[in-house]
């Protein structure tokens, strides 16, 4: 994409206050539904083509100049339901963007390639042949050339990455820079909460903002009630216009032959059940996945101060392979918000000395290949996510653990501090086995947080047994089409969000 320049981001948003009338009637070629790695990317490729594009973005409008930089702001304005969506259990934390640019807004900038082995299980299991690393190399070449994305340089790792580093080295573990969607990273530490220097290539600063040139149109605070239908095809949407103090600005409705939702896996499948459509195969909401992930903190006998730098420097992918573990381990930063969310050996007395020597800490961040064990509910009322880590993938998060306490040990640290309901510290290599191997799949008793949910309008090439084929249409609805997270089949154990630009610019070139 030679013709898009980097600059700064200027944005044209309808938002709620200016709204002047009750009712809005709009029409359009293409209605998109989320204004994230999907939808912002979808809206461009079409409206490049002349398409008339509509973004509906249930979220609102932030510009990256009111970004506070401070976690706990961010998680109010910027995140699904303020920062506090979990799963019906209350143990895991399922963390999504909620404003125009979605999640991308709020993500770590980590970018990786689907593994081969993952999109060889989608071609067995699936029958999605045509999804070979073949086919998707030029999409994922675009999209990483267009969002700089590149391997972390030596400046850009952190202390407790390069502490990571060297205790992978010690072990022998293979070990490699982080690739991030980033320009001239600022260094600081501030990922969570959106990128106030613009230097991180979300979608409110690239994809939304080169679509808008060519003329796409873009509507937050509007959450979209309804898919509409016509004669059994795709027609458009029903949405209501919310102010940000809750109440209704306006109704809206859009004429449009097609339909993209891109809303995140757990707000699409909640829309298509709403509406009652697209689940001829029982699948949609089912086949929830979402990399539990644990925060692994480590106490260091020099300071590391884990809030400054880049957020993520280095991965370890000596057991990425399911033969090999299935798991990735990564350095990550935190803040004093994000730490006290962690992991901490008591209350009282015993946190606070944590928090006070809260400089000495580092972070691992563990993620699992976990199987599609989940589910999404709409009551009539109310979302309800439905998962808790399977007895099949517990060993998969012991071992996880047990590998991120010996590289901490390896790395220097003194005590590891293993994040569950009671207190459990690693100081030795024999502390490992009996601190870990004790722990219990239960419910509340792990500390789990998702950024990356997954699966829940699953793409396969069988009507019966997924929800959309490989051009990401729906099997049901002509002109329905699904181009995010939730399409994917499985799991794919690493970040998820370059795949999701590389299947939605296939997706979007291949609707007539």
């Amino acid at each position: 994409m030679s013709d898009v320049k980097w600059q700064a981001s200027g944005l044209r948003v309808h938002q709620a206050s200016d709204v002047s009338r009750d009712h809005l009637q709009l029409e359009a070629d293409v209605v998109i539904v989320g204004s994230g790695a999907g939808g912002a990317v979808s809206a461009y490729e079409l409206a490049k083509r002349g398409f008339k594009v509509l973004v509906l973005e249930a979220g609102p409008y932030v510009p990256s100049k009111d970004f506070t930089e401070n976690f706990t702001d961010s998680l109010d304005t910027l995140y699904q339901d303020h920062g506090s969506q979990s799963n019906s259990d209350g143990d895991l934390l399922v963390l999504q963007g909620a404003c125009v640019g979605g999640s991308t807004v709020v993500n770590g900038c980590v970018c990786f390639r689907t593994p081969d082995f993952i999109l060889q299980d989608w071609q067995r299991d699936f029958g999605l042949n045509e999804l070979t690393v073949d086919e998707l190399a030029p999409y994922f070449d675009e999209v990483e050339k267009n969002l700089a994305v590149h391997d972390n340089g030596e400046h850009e790792i952190p202390q407790h990455g390069r502490l990571i580093r060297a205790g992978a080295n010690r072990l022998g573990w293979s070990v490699k820079p982080l690739k991030r969607n980033i320009r001239q990273c600022g260094l600081t530490g501030h990922c969570l909460s959106g990128c106030k220097t613009e230097r991180k290539q979300s979608m409110l600063v690239t994809y939304l903002p080169w679509a808008a040139a060519h003329g796409a149109q873009i509507y937050a605070d509007t959450r979209v009630e309804k898919i509409l239908t016509r004669e059994g095809k795709a027609c458009g949407v029903e949405a209501i216009i919310t102010r940000h103090d809750g109440t209704v600005a306006a109704t809206l409705s859009v004429s449009a032959p097609r339909v993209i939702l891109a809303a995140g896996a757990v707000q699409t499948p909640l829309l298509l059940l709403k509406s009652g459509l697209a689940n001829r195969s029982g699948q949609v909401g089912r086949n929830f996945a979402c990399h539990p992930s644990l925060y692994v903190p480590a106490r260091y006998p020099e300071p590391v101060y884990p809030w400054r730098g880049a957020m993520l420097g280095v991965y370890v992918d000596e057991f990425m392979h399911p033969d090999k573990g299935g798991f990735v381990l990564e350095d990550g930063g935190a803040g004093l918000v994000e730490l006290t969310m962690a992991a901490e050996p008591g209350t009282g007395k015993p946190f606070m000395d944590y928090m006070a020597n809260a400089k000495y800490l580092a972070g691992l961040v563990t993620l699992i290949h976990d199987h599609n064990v989940g589910s999404i509910e709409w009551d009539g009322e109310r979302k309800k996510i439905n998962y808790q880590l399977s007895d099949i993938d517990f060993p998969s998060m012991q071992r996880a653990l047990k590998a991120a306490a010996r590289l901490h040990l390896a790395a220097g640290a003194s005590e590891v501090y293993v994040p569950a309901s009671d207190q459990r510290i690693i100081r030795n290599e024999a502390d490992i086995d009996s601190q870990v191997d004790s722990l219990e799949n239960q419910p509340q008793h792990l500390r789990m947080v998702s950024y990356h949910p997954q699966g829940t309008c699953r793409m396969g090439a069988d009507p019966e047994h997924s929800v959309v084929a490989a051009n990401g249409q729906s099997h049901d609805v002509p002109g329905l089409y699904v181009a995010d997270a939730s399409l994917l089949p499985t799991s794919i154990i690493v970040n998820p969000q370059i795949t999701v630009y590389a299947l939605a610019t296939r997706i979007a070139r291949h609707m007539g």
